[in-house]
């Protein structure tokens, strides 16, 4: 039987973590950079845009300049433990991005790794798979689920590894 310490640390645990997509939602949303990178754990690794949050900094500051308003609403969270001071977590996203006079709904999953730094929680990693993105005025599938370029290719629903093996025997 775990400890009454080890259990309270990790309900503490698991609210932090929850906070964390809130925090960058309310950050990206803002334009507050500072609270953005604070998300991530320090010495964040970019792979070859390099370390730290400076780099972090320097990486995502053109991409949010790319888009006016944003609304960056959290739907769900799946946070699992790995150990005392590492969890990873899937998190459901609607966002909704000013370009242009283009308004583009995107459906979102975050996969998230997260560390426990110093006694604090951050992002070490946060990978984005979406569904689609389209202009509220169009279906998502009316543009092949790819409305605005700065998304990129959506990745879901075919990601999900249960996706295929549930399709095979009806398509």
């Amino acid at each position: 039987m775990t400890s009454i310490e080890d259990r309270l640390d990790r309900v503490e645990s698991q609210l932090a973590v929850q906070q964390l997509p809130v925090r960058y939602a309310l950050a990206v949303d803002a334009r507050d950079l500072d609270a953005w990178v604070g998300c991530f754990r320090p010495d964040v690794q970019l792979g070859r845009y390099g370390r730290g949050r400076a780099a972090l900094r320097s990486y995502i500051e053109p991409l949010v300049r790319g888009f006016g308003r944003s609304v960056h609403q959290i739907c769900g969270h799946r946070v699992e433990f790995t150990g005392r001071d590492t969890a990873t977590g899937s998190v459901y996203c609607r966002a909704e991005h000013e370009v242009g006079e283009r308004w583009i709904v995107m459906a979102i999953r975050y996969l998230d790794d997260y560390a426990r730094v110093d006694g604090e929680w951050y992002f070490s990693r946060r990978r984005e798979q979406h569904w689609y993105a389209a202009d509220v005025t169009e279906r998502p599938q009316a543009v092949g689920f790819r409305g605005w370029k700065g998304a990129g290719e959506p990745a879901l629903p075919e990601a999900f590894a249960s996706w295929a093996p549930f399709w095979k025997e009806t398509r």
